[in-house]
């Protein structure tokens, strides 16, 4: 595990920025790397020069493009709405390729906490039908990932098809494909109890990204009475077994900070973008730095 790539996902009011000003204000603050989202890389409204302009401004600062996170909502009852998804997916896959960003982050849905009409898993539609939803648009995202050569990281989020492990797995096993790995995120695994570690081992080199953030609670409704993305340390991850795990599988990957304590944030921080970064990086440079004490004491 190389602790110096740490990167940022850059969501809250960063997605108000220029892209330049995020990187230059980034490498100010330490990271190596930028996890840019649709805010950034908006082919709808760029042009191909302006998306490449994206990656440019990346360099420009030292940085390098942890990966692109896409994140469209594969499981609706509207034929119409997935067909969209999945072809404006594919073509964000395409350009970012051209661009030369190497990884991009895919989720399955349902997203029924930020998507209207979108169904709700195990209540309004059961995993067979999802879950043939699903494998329909990865039976065309990853061939294209294997003819543009860009990894596909599919992050495992709560009350969607791929929402734990065991989940995530089923589609990892059904296409068997080098281009189809993992953005380990472990605050959604650890919502169900997985264990983490022995999960981090499992995958192994499936594991291309990770995002870095903490979780408590149970599963149900986002903050309400469900659980909260905290402060890194405030949650369920043992962070010192996550990191050796991490380093026993060889992991080399990005480090990306995923800030999603949003009632800090608009209560504590202002909804100031850069204090949030900032106490995220210095977060997990101390937990880093416990992580070198626990090994030390091994």
């Amino acid at each position: 595990m190389d602790k110096s790539k740490i990167s940022f996902m850059v969501t809250l009011d960063f997605g108000q920025w220029e892209a330049e000003k995020v990187a230059g204000t980034l490498a100010d603050l330490g990271f190596k790397g930028v996890e840019w989202t649709l805010a950034h890389f908006d082919i709808a409204r760029m042009s191909d020069k302006q998306l490449k302009s994206v990656v440019d401004s990346t360099h420009k600062y030292g940085l390098e493009v942890s990966e692109l996170c896409i994140q469209q909502d594969l499981v609706h009852f509207d034929a119409e709405f997935r067909k969209k998804k999945i072809e404006l997916t594919k073509n964000i896959m395409i350009k970012a390729a051209q661009c030369g960003i190497e990884i991009v982050n895919l989720i399955t849905g349902p997203a029924s906490f930020f998507n209207e009409g979108a169904p709700s898993l195990h209540k309004e539609i059961q995993e067979g039908q999802a879950w043939e939803m699903v494998f329909a648009a990865f039976d065309e995202f990853v061939p294209l990932a294997e003819k543009h050569n860009v990894r596909i990281a599919m992050e495992a989020v709560f009350s969607m098809v791929c929402r734990d492990y065991y989940s995530l797995k089923e589609l990892l096993d059904h296409y068997d494909s080098e281009y189809l790995g993992v953005n380990m995120d472990p605050s959604h695994l650890a919502l169900y109890d997985n264990d983490i570690p022995w999960v981090v081992k499992q995958l192994g080199k499936k594991n291309i990204h990770t995002h870095i953030k903490d979780v408590a609670g149970k599963p149900g409704a986002f903050i309400g009475d469900g659980f909260v993305f905290p402060l890194l340390g405030e949650g369920k991850i043992n962070w010192n077994e996550f990191f050796a795990a991490l380093d026993d599988t060889g992991y080399e990957g990005y480090l990306s900070l995923e800030f999603e304590s949003f009632g800090y944030y608009e209560q504590i921080l202002d909804c100031d973008p850069v204090k949030a970064a900032a106490i995220s990086k210095e977060q997990l440079d101390k937990l880093l730095s416990n992580y070198e004490r626990y090994k030390a004491s091994k």
